[in-house]
């Protein structure tokens, strides 16, 4: 074998050699990082979680907001990401514990009952108005750790997102509750956005973050900003905090 041919050779199998070490690499960091996602919101291959959807304010039961479809889509993204399925339910319906597959549940107290239990049994530090007339300036407000989060139709929306457990080993339940359809919909798109960051700060313990919508009339769910950690406040019941 002459000199040309060898270093032919030697470069085929140099050029083999990184590109099967670059393959390698790629596909350990995507696997690691799918790995990760499943491990955050309870989906591992195959299993099939709930998604609980609200009714639409002012409409029929069985009816559902434009925006709140578009969060069941954002979330369904997560879900094949995962390599899991979903089962849509509506709030009426999901009677069943938590902690045995992923839940989402989507809408505030005052459109998903689920909600309102989930808040009751896991979150007791949370009171959302949602009995006082319209027109009411706080119609609607989130209050938690002593702050008052108050909805200005078209300017200002909030919405609690959290990530809740039971113990290790349980499947967690996200609740996306917002004052409004548009700001559900900003909680599911921010939850797919920044899941990976979240992961990184909050692992596999539950958490709960105050968000806030800006300017939906002009900009919808895309202007989303994290206000504050609630998480301690969320978690502790109202008399004992007062």
């Amino acid at each position: 074998m002459n000199d040309d041919v060898r270093n032919i050779v030697l470069g085929v199998i140099a050029t083999a050699c990184s590109g099967g070490f670059g393959w390698f690499t790629r596909t350990y960091v995507w696997r690691r990082a799918l790995r990760r996602k499943q491990a955050f919101f309870g989906l591992p291959t195959g299993a099939d979680c709930l998604f609980v959807v609200n009714r639409q304010m002012g409409g029929k039961d069985s009816s559902l907001h434009r925006n709140d479809a578009f969060a069941l889509l954002e979330i369904s993204a997560l879900v094949k990401d995962c390599g899991a399925t979903v089962q849509v339910v509506t709030h009426d319906t999901a009677r069943q514990g938590f902690g045995e597959r992923a839940e989402f549940c989507v809408g505030g107290p005052a459109s998903n009952a689920r909600t309102t239990a989930h808040l009751a049994s896991m979150l007791p530090g949370v009171r959302t108005d949602v009995g006082l007339e319209s027109g009411d300036p706080d119609r609607g407000a989130i209050r938690v750790g002593g702050e008052t989060y108050r909805w200005e139709k078209g300017m200002v929306e909030y919405v609690l997102l959290a990530r809740l457990t039971t113990g290790r080993g349980s499947r967690p339940v996200f609740l996306l509750s917002g004052q409004t359809a548009n700001s559900n919909q900003a909680a599911a798109r921010y939850l797919a956005k920044h899941h990976e960051r979240l992961a990184r700060k909050y692992g596999s313990e539950s958490f709960c973050v105050m968000l806030k919508v800006i300017n939906s009339d002009a900009y919808g769910p895309d202007v989303t900003e994290l206000v504050a950690d609630v998480t301690a406040a969320a978690r502790t019941p109202v008399a004992a905090a007062a």
